[in-house]
């Protein structure tokens, strides 16, 4: 319990960190994201919410992020969940790690780590980071249905640690100590072989 427990606080924070970068990462598109940049958050949501409501992702993903943070709108999680989802439905990498995350610590919706697991999985095999260093430790503590695996935990902490996710690298290192020679050598093949786009393993052959 109390490992679950740390992994949550985790998790909450490691979203808050996630969702106060999006608006660096979005900065190339339109008025709206240079408003956010700048803290207008008034012009932001005026320039925002006609491309959202046209199905641009981005867009939707940051008025998601918009009402998750309370900027510009009144703090509403249902609508930054609606928001997210949209965009995740869409391919939205970011949106689909926040969705993996309001379904974790239910907030917003009824807490549901299987679901939190199929979107966490959708930004993984896209290479977000955040998204394989939380899978990981799902894996890692039997979380979500999740089967307890080392292995596959190992693996996608090597690929997040990659990605520069110093947490990832710090549960990595912790986790080898647990490992027999076999399984990290086939956390670093798995790891190695792997490609964003591509499905990642759900087992692995030397187990946890």
């Amino acid at each position: 319990m109390k490992k679950t427990g740390r992994l949550m606080m985790a998790l909450v924070a490691a979203a808050v960190i996630a969702l106060a970068l999006q608006g660096r990462a979005i900065a190339g598109f339109a008025e709206g994201a240079t408003a956010y940049n700048n803290r207008n958050y008034s012009l932001a949501y005026k320039e925002i919410l006609p491309l959202a409501r046209a199905g641009n992702a981005d867009a939707e993903h940051l008025m998601g992020l918009m009402y998750y943070m309370g900027r510009g709108v009144q703090q509403d999680y249902k609508q930054a969940l609606m928001w997210h989802r949209r965009a995740a439905t869409r391919g939205k990498a970011d949106a689909q790690y926040v969705v993996g995350a309001m379904y974790y610590t239910g907030n917003a919706v009824i807490q549901d780590h299987k679901q939190a697991v199929t979107w966490f999985r959708r930004a993984a095999e896209q290479g977000h980071p955040d998204a394989q260093q939380v899978l990981g430790l799902m894996y890692r503590y039997h979380i979500g249905g999740m089967p307890q695996d080392n292995v596959i935990a190992y693996m996608l902490w090597n690929l997040a640690a990659a990605a520069g996710n110093a947490n990832a690298a710090e549960q990595r290192t912790a986790v080898a100590k647990k490992m027999t020679p076999e399984q990290i050598e086939e956390g670093q093949a798995l790891s190695a072989a792997w490609r964003p786009g591509k499905p990642l393993p759900r087992t692995s052959r030397t187990g946890g």
